[in-house]
């Protein structure tokens, strides 16, 4: 699609052509409901549990349900791309995560939601590598630095203004317009995607079909006993799955090491630094899930926020990791990796412990806010440098692989905070009223895992690793800018593009 004057010497689309508008515009767009989704749900939870009951476990599967096959299916969403074409792909997970959200929107009963929130983490996993891919794949190299800026603001702006969109709907409206304001982003998207072209990276011959399944069987039946088995005790269904839960996680990497195209390939796993560095993720993240979690319930259902109040008690920590991020790229350039990476998830675990004094008698400045902005400062001292730490920790060859697995990572550690904070820190399974001694305990336990990462850092990154800045266009999804990395990013679950 375009002709000629559309396109730069390598036969691919300018980003000032009316086809590279079409481009940025669609991946903006579908990419945007994604992020959004990522950041307006937890401010609707406690409406959804007033709204259809079933108390803490059910909000657990709320969120856990979409992360879960999210996390267990992102790789293989991105092979899937790489081999049948990244815009048919997109278009076919943007029509599963609409139909999904319209399922969610229209729940009359917990299961039914929880079931289409699982449909949904299905179609994120097809969306969300194909984003960047597409801009990958069609953008002439000479565009493909700005392009990522292009999409990367809005796709920011989207996950930032989410606590905000979805307290405002909660409280205007209904949770179910949460899910619903998906549809009309959708419509928007499929008629700006019939003028992007196809492209396709030239997968691998033969897809992961069997590792896909063991990793996704795996997560689910461990997690359905971790969320089911402290609110309601060990069952013969718990029994069974939390036994094909554990066959399924042993039988991965078997499976990987017989693969010809693996969704992880197992080598990488021989990289201290890579091993490491999603070892920091893993804690890292898990404080940020259970931590916005377990804030989210505690300023509604305990301190007696409206939802928008409390959508605009955490906007400041998204707000301060977008601002602060070249910055501290420029400053983890100089340094080298290890000495933010080991400041910052110290810092964030202070933030997280500040955040247990949320209780009922005090005022938002003194009792809120400063676990927020803490934790947003060590944050951002944390995600600035990860991406580009992972990606130097392997070869070339397996950079792709390195960064979606490493977005696969922080999904996981959000979903294991969601299931097991609560339970570990002895809280209610009721979820409906207020959270009690187990939400300072909570947060104090998330701290120490979180500033856990620390001391891992220091050991596993090497200082001269370089690091070059990026914009995370979200809390959940940190992109690298092609034009600051070396490598490429043609494999299963990136959100890395080639190189210019």
């Amino acid at each position: 699609m375009g002709d000629d004057s559309e396109r730069g010497g390598d036969g691919r689309v300018r980003l000032g052509s009316r086809t590279g508008r079409w481009v940025i515009g669609a991946t903006v767009l579908g990419s945007g409901a994604a992020f959004l989704d990522g950041s307006v749900v937890n401010v609707a939870l406690p409406a959804i549990g007033r709204g259809l009951g079933g108390g803490l476990t059910v909000l657990q599967w709320v969120l856990d349900g979409y992360l879960l096959t999210l996390s267990a299916l992102l790789l293989f969403g991105g092979a899937l791309g790489d081999r049948y074409g990244h815009r048919r792909v997109f278009a076919a997970g943007l029509a599963l995560f609409t139909a999904a959200s319209l399922g969610c929107g229209l729940a009359p009963t917990p299961a039914l939601l929880i079931a289409a929130r699982l449909a949904q983490g299905v179609g994120g996993a097809l969306l969300v590598p194909g984003s960047l891919a597409i801009i990958d794949a069609t953008i002439s190299r000479d565009d493909r630095g700005a392009a990522v800026g292009r999409w990367a603001a809005p796709s920011g702006a989207a996950s930032a203004l989410g606590p905000f969109i979805g307290g405002w709907l909660v409280d205007a409206a209904s949770w179910r317009w949460v899910f619903l304001i998906n549809l009309p982003l959708a419509a928007l998207t499929m008629l700006a995607l019939r003028r992007v072209p196809e492209s396709r990276a030239g997968g691998a011959a033969r897809l992961d079909y069997a590792g896909a399944a063991a990793v996704t069987a795996g997560l689910g039946g461990a997690v359905y006993a971790l969320i089911e088995v402290p609110a309601h005790g060990w069952s013969p269904a718990a029994a069974v799955l939390a036994a094909v839960g554990v066959a399924g996680l042993v039988a991965f990497p078997l499976i990987e090491r017989r693969q010809a195209d693996p969704l992880l390939p197992l080598r990488m796993l021989r990289s201290r630094q890579f091993v490491g560095v999603n070892a920091v993720t893993l804690a890292v993240y898990s404080a940020l899930g259970g931590a916005l979690f377990l804030l989210t319930l505690q300023l509604q259902n305990t301190l007696g926020y409206s939802a928008l109040r409390a959508g605009l008690a955490t906007l400041p920590m998204t707000v301060i990791m977008m601002a602060l991020s070249s910055r501290i790229g420029a400053l983890a350039q100089r340094t080298g990796a290890r000495l933010p990476m080991t400041a910052g998830p110290v810092l964030a675990g202070g933030g997280v412990a500040l955040m247990a004094l949320a209780r009922p008698g005090g005022s938002y400045l003194t009792s809120v806010l400063p676990g927020v902005v803490v934790f947003g400062f060590g944050m951002a001292l944390t995600v600035a440098p990860l991406t580009s730490t992972v990606l130097a920790s392997v070869d070339e060859a397996h950079v792709g692989a390195a960064s979606g697995t490493n977005n696969a990572v922080s999904r996981l550690a959000n979903l294991l905070a969601v299931a097991v904070l609560p339970p570990l820190a002895g809280l209610s399974a009721r979820g409906d009223g207020p959270l009690g001694p187990g939400f300072s305990r909570a947060m104090l336990i998330a701290a120490a895992v979180c500033a856990a990462g620390g001391p891992v850092a220091w050991f596993a990154v090497r200082r001269s690793v370089p690091v070059r800045g990026h914009t995370p266009a979200g809390i959940h999804q940190a992109c690298q800018d092609p034009r600051t990395r070396r490598g490429h990013g043609t494999r299963a679950g990136k959100n890395v593009p080639r190189p210019t």
